[in-house]
């Protein structure tokens, strides 16, 4: 009897989801067959269904008929050797923008040099210690600068709204290809972790090298080399020319001196929308008990992972929503120099700290900054940005204390005569957050936070807390490109590319804006 795959869909409660015989027993009743016809089964995709009290698992299987599955290779990446002349392009930037650009790069055939301003992942990880400990930022080697970017030290959550799915799969599979768990190929809302992603990004690394590229560390672009309307190679602060056929500009949303290079340059810019606001931090046994419909202190289930939540309003033509949330995770210091105090959250792969934390942000537009424009010009949503940051810093009082409140005191105007317990490390100092935003911001934060506590009850409250500030959920200013090229429109040879140029929001979406721009820049 021939052996037939069958792809089907079936609903498990969620005690009897990782059961093989429950899994063959659905897959069989869908296909209307007997259970001992089912061969085997391969998980495909898995989801959690939690809108119910009684929780339910989603999974799509490959299953066998009459026979075995045939085998599956796992994911792998490979390039053609790079020939003598080939075409070369500057990567300036090592997050996952420019790291898949410099992979698409070589499997075109191009020889990808990729200049980094930060340092290696592993020595990256000494250069977080002086800000986690002594409040000091190292300036060109933190949670933002360095191989892999502002990603590698992050919760490295893979979702994205992209409509591709074949690009986005790609994506997982080089990730997979390269060290991270399998599991991303089959989680609804995959991610990574923190303590994962260092070697991920080194794997990748070693890959470009294997292959004929080059990745350099400290290697800070500090002008571009123009001849006439194209751009032909760039300067590093060593004082070094490189150039090449083309310059793929995936430098992140954090290299405010790029933008200032770019404006100086009369580079033409764009302004954007952008948000900001704080990280909002909860117990996460509370996120867990609210979504998973828990008996008050009841324990989460060994088989449902640590909950998270979205949260999104729109008041008064500018949205409202939560960002990055972190399950399980840290409040960590974001700031790139040391003026300045920035917050964001990160998690383990595991993410198993008894607190949640996520971005709570409102939009910007860009006539939200026009004060700003007749001194900074294009730049104004960035010098916005950095107003609010050095805020920030003198309301911590020093180091990298993050100004602190209550959610209850946030709405009420007052100062917290107390803060609860916190994830974030350098500490924290009561404030009036309320005061030291613009007030058509804090009116419409409070709104939405009202709204979301009658949404998810018990998410305004006194345990519920608010750290300042979350700036850098984008840039403030779009690198314009054509639509056919993706070539900026008056500056030949440069590829604006990823979160910094003003095309992507996260690690997928910069990788495929990466892989991309890479195809344009090999042609």
């Amino acid at each position: 009897m021939a052996v037939s795959i069958e792809t089907v869909d079936i609903i498990l409660p969620l005690d009897r989801s990782e059961d093989e015989s429950a899994r063959r027993q659905a897959a069989a009743a869908k296909l209307q067959i007997s259970a001992d016809r089912i061969g085997e089964t391969r998980l495909r995709k898995h989801s959690i269904d939690a809108r119910q009290r009684t929780i339910k698992v989603q999974l799509r299987l490959d299953v066998s008929v009459d026979g075995p599955l045939p085998a599956e290779e796992s994911p792998k990446w490979s390039a053609p050797a790079l020939s003598a002349n080939a075409k070369t392009a500057i990567i300036v930037g090592c997050g996952p923008a420019g790291l898949f650009a410099a992979l698409r790069c070589l499997e075109n055939g191009v020889k990808p040099i990729v200049l980094e301003r930060g340092k290696d992942a592993s020595a990256r990880r000494f250069d977080l210690a002086p800000i986690l400990r002594e409040g000091r930022v190292i300036e060109e080697s933190n949670y933002c600068f360095g191989e892999g970017g502002a990603g590698t030290f992050s919760d490295g959550k893979l979702y994205t709204r992209a409509t591709k799915r074949g690009p986005v799969a790609r994506v997982y599979e080089i990730l997979v290809a390269h060290g991270a768990p399998d599991q991303i190929l089959t989680d609804a809302h995959p991610h990574i972790g923190s303590n994962l992603l260092p070697n991920v990004v080194k794997a990748i690394r070693a890959s470009i090298i294997a292959a004929g590229g080059e990745v350099r560390f400290q290697t800070k672009v500090v002008d571009f080399l123009i001849s006439g309307n194209r751009l032909q190679g760039v300067v590093t602060a060593d004082g070094n020319e490189i150039t090449a056929d083309s310059v793929i500009l995936a430098t992140g949303h954090s290299a405010r001196d790029i933008y200032r290079l770019l404006a100086a340059k009369k580079i033409l810019l764009e302004q954007k929308a952008f948000a900001i606001g704080f990280r909002i931090e909860h117990p996460q046994p509370f996120i867990d008990g609210v979504q998973y419909h828990l008996p008050r202190g009841a324990p989460r289930p060994d088989l449902l992972p640590a909950a998270r939540y979205r949260l999104a309003t729109k008041i008064r033509d500018r949205g409202v929503h939560s960002f990055c949330m972190c399950p399980g995770g840290w409040i960590v210091p974001a700031s790139t120099e040391n003026d300045e105090v920035v917050v964001n959250g990160m998690s383990l792969s595991r993410r198993d700290s008894p607190f949640a934390n996520s971005g709570l942000v409102s939009t910007i537009e860009p006539e939200d900054v026009k004060s700003f424009e007749e001194e900074h010009g294009v730049l104004a949503g960035m010098a916005f940005q950095k107003q609010i940051e050095r805020s920030a810093k003198t309301a911590g009082g020093g180091g990298q204390v993050a100004p602190g409140q209550r959610v209850t005191d946030y709405l009420n105007g007052k100062i917290s005569a107390t803060l609860p317990e916190t994830s974030y490390f350098p500490g924290m100092k009561a404030a009036p957050l309320h005061e030291l935003l613009p007030s058509g911001f804090t009116s419409r934060m409070r709104e939405g936070l009202e709204l979301f506590g009658r949404q998810m009850h018990g998410y305004v409250s006194s345990e519920a807390l608010l750290l300042g500030f979350e700036t850098r959920t984008s840039s403030p200013v779009r690198i314009p490109r054509r639509d056919d090229t993706l070539e900026h429109p008056e500056l030949h040879g440069l590829f604006p590319c990823g979160e910094g140029a003003g095309y992507a929001g996260g690690i997928v979406s910069a990788a495929l804006d990466g892989m991309r721009i890479a195809d344009a820049a090999s042609v």
